[in-house]
């Protein structure tokens, strides 16, 4: 078939480029910049160039190529903003300040999530003080600013600080915000309850969500995610339920959760109940459920139980869809240093090679569980903060 030649406007080369680094690599990037007719690179493209860096953490050459557009005239808003993520992610947050500093110098306006960075700099450095006195600079200076993310922000950090009762004050300060038809508003009001700890915070928000906008399979994974981590397995098992009987479309993730749920309490019957009721209802793939009993029989001492869920799950991978995350690989790589004699990944290798897995592909991925056994590669329970960066 043969491709049409497209003529991109100078603009619409800023989002090639984005899409070349995501497909391909930063190299690749690179080398599309610089292919560039002069007119082409402006404050658009260098911006794209930057905002690649800085996603793949590559402080040299980020902050060589802020100068640059710094010289050009091309720093906007978004860029500092870029450059601000990057240190934050870097570990270094006291130098978000001096970037802050700048921008007032040079009267660059400052967006919210400019404010909300500013803010998770000084959380970062255990700066409460700081973080308030920044809100009430916002209210000051630009309280066209002020949404219910900014209530958010606030309120996540206070959670982080042990301070209930102001995150609370500032989660009652986002309701007064929220649309009905905000989902994620509620989603993050479920999660920074859950956070205070307050159970009947995150029924009456729940209900209140089911009461003014269509409650979807992922509000029922986030409300069900809150109840786990809250320990309420009766809420749970009834949200569930609720589920289960009006849902149009099966969605094994909420079946993870309830079955881990179960499985947290040591109740492996309710737990087994669920994914047989589950494996009824949905031809799956269930391999994060699976996963989540390989996990208990891993902790429970019981080798046989955990690899006949590993073996079922491998049996129902089709084209390489699933692999076994980190987190359950080092869980089989730990139980057998502490509780056998023989080599771990010998013996996984031996699993995995016996289900068509390319051993250096299982190397690989058992070098990258060894290095962040903890990572979790399902759904996120922590409460999440919502920003709407600009574009």
């Amino acid at each position: 078939m043969q491709m049409r030649k497209v003529n991109f406007s100078w603009n619409n080369y800023a989002v090639q480029l984005d899409l070349v680094s995501k497909t391909k690599g930063v190299v690749a990037a690179e080398n599309f910049f610089s292919g560039l007719p002069p007119a082409a690179k402006n404050m658009y493209t260098y911006g794209a160039l930057l905002n690649c860096y800085c996603k793949e953490l590559m402080k040299d050459k980020a902050l060589s190529h802020f100068d640059r557009m710094n010289e050009l005239g091309y720093v906007t808003n978004l860029a500092f903003n870029n450059v601000m993520t990057l240190f934050m992610k870097l570990g270094e947050p006291e130098k978000v300040a001096q970037l802050v500093e700048l921008m007032k110098q040079r009267r660059i306006p400052m967006s919210a999530f400019t404010y909300y960075i500013w803010m998770n700099s000084c959380a970062s450095l255990n700066d409460l003080d700081g973080v308030e006195r920044i809100y009430e600079e916002m209210k000051t200076e630009d309280e066209d600013q002020i949404g219910w993310q900014t209530y958010s922000n606030l309120a996540s950090i206070y959670v982080k600080f042990k301070d209930f009762e102001k995150a609370e004050m500032m989660l009652k300060m986002l309701e007064k915000q929220v649309k009905p038809k905000q989902r994620d508003a509620y989603h993050c009001l479920l999660g920074l309850y859950a956070g205070t700890g307050n159970l009947g915070e995150v029924h009456r928000v729940w209900n209140s969500l089911k009461s003014v906008s269509p409650v979807t399979n992922f509000s029922y994974l986030v409300m069900l995610s809150t109840l786990r981590r809250l320990n309420d397995i009766e809420g749970l098992t009834k949200c569930f339920k609720e589920w289960e009987a009006s849902c149009v479309s099966y969605d094994v993730r909420l079946v993870s959760v309830c079955v881990s749920a179960h499985l947290n309490q040591n109740k492996l019957e309710e737990a087994e109940s669920v994914f047989e009721e589950a494996s009824r209802r949905s031809k799956g793939p269930f391999f994060r459920v699976r996963e989540e009993f390989m996990k208990f029989f891993l902790k429970k001492h019981q080798l046989d139980a955990a690899v006949r869920y590993l073996e079922a799950a491998l049996s129902e991978v089709k084209g390489g869809k699933w692999r076994p995350s980190p987190q359950v690989l080092g869980a089989f790589l730990k139980y057998y240093e502490e509780e056998t004699d023989v080599d771990g990944v010998d013996e996984l290798s031996k699993i995995l090679k016996a289900n068509n897995f390319d051993d250096s592909w299982i190397k690989n991925h058992i070098t990258a569980s060894e290095l962040s056994p903890e990572i979790d590669p399902g759904f996120k329970e922590d409460s999440r903060v919502y920003h709407a960066q600009e574009n």
